[in-house]
């Protein structure tokens, strides 16, 4: 779908630079766009490295399994199925660590492992309660530092790059406080419902 969404989106901006005689503009402004595209990929690899590098040291170091430990209550306030020495709670916690310093990227591989892990425990064809409420958790993202976001808007020329801050803390603070209450809701219809 997005790949219809993308041609029409190109094509129509080269129809409307067809009819408005400026085809040499859409021209120059595909070839910046690229350049920036590069730009963009090289900043962001750099801050990727660099943070996926500090989470490798801290889980050599033994932190992850610290922190691990430190959220387990607000792991076992989100997840109630899992016991204490569940292997999905580490990947877990590492997850959500990355995805509050807005390291969505570096969020990925241990949101891919602690699925997997949650995906052994359901014999069925469907998902589990605890695997919908991590997706719908890190849907939510809580970031306390987007560092992604800083990046961006960083490399492209904003005079004060970290005042997001605030904003992005009350939007996915909200997000995820409606993630929480929406999947507690669920569990508590469940529960009545007898299912």
């Amino acid at each position: 779908m997005l790949n219809y969404l993308w041609s029409f989106m190109i094509l129509a901006g080269i129809m409307w630079g067809a009819a408005n005689n400026t085809l040499d503009v859409v021209t120059q402004s595909i070839l910046d766009s690229a350049g920036d595209a590069v730009k963009l990929c090289l900043t962001m690899a750099g801050i990727m490295s660099f943070w996926c590098g500090i989470l490798e040291i801290g889980n050599r170091a033994g932190l992850i399994e610290w922190l691990a430990e430190k959220m387990s209550p607000i792991l076992s306030f989100l997840f109630p199925e899992l016991e204490k020495d569940h292997p999905a709670r580490v990947p877990i916690a590492v997850n959500m660590v990355a995805n509050m310093l807005g390291l969505g990227m570096a969020a990925t591989p241990a949101g891919l492992l602690a699925m997997k892990l949650l995906g052994q425990e359901t014999r069925q064809n469907r998902a589990s309660d605890a695997m919908c409420t991590f997706l719908i958790i890190n849907i939510s993202s809580l970031q306390l530092v987007p560092v992604s976001m800083i990046a961006y808007r960083s490399q492209y020329g904003s005079e004060n790059p970290a005042a997001i801050l605030g904003p992005a803390l009350i939007a996915t603070g909200c997000s995820t406080l409606a993630a929480v209450i929406f999947c507690k809701l669920v569990r508590l219809w469940k529960v009545v419902a007898g299912k």
